[in-house]
């Protein structure tokens, strides 16, 4: 899982990335092909 300050360019390399809030935190998801996690902070 990548941690970045700024998830709109990661959520922009690949069609299925879906940006998700999980308890304050903001995540980056992608079901098929899971090496694009990320999370911000």
């Amino acid at each position: 899982m990548k941690i970045a300050n700024s998830l709109k360019t990661l959520r922009s390399r690949d069609k299925d990335c879906k940006l998700v809030r999980r308890k304050g935190r903001v995540y980056v998801i992608n079901k098929k092909k899971p090496r694009y996690k990320a999370r911000q902070g």
